[in-house]
């Protein structure tokens, strides 16, 4: 167990995030697996969020995260669900 440090803080902020496609449709498949994997990392990388562990299933995004505390979960997940459902359809 690994505290971060800030300029004022010691933190251990790690969330357990889990979505799905609307009916847990099967559409994580393919190219479309590898763009939500890519524009995820690219969401954790402008956040400062460091992926712990991740899994892309067919039918769902598997995600746990140390989420700095600068960052708001709600913001962090909101940013990851929308450009990825929006560059997808691109």
């Amino acid at each position: 167990m690994a505290y971060r440090s800030g300029c004022h803080t010691t933190f251990h902020h790690r969330y357990h995030h889990i979505w799905a496609p609307k009916y847990r449709y099967r559409v994580l498949i393919g190219e479309v697996r590898l763009r939500v994997r890519e524009i995820i990392w690219q969401v954790c990388a402008e956040m400062g969020v460091t992926i712990i562990n991740g899994a892309l299933s067919k039918d769902y995004v598997h995600m746990f995260v140390e989420i700095p505390p600068h960052v708001s979960v709600s913001d962090f997940e909101s940013r990851a669900k929308g450009r990825s459902s929006c560059k997808i359809e691109q």
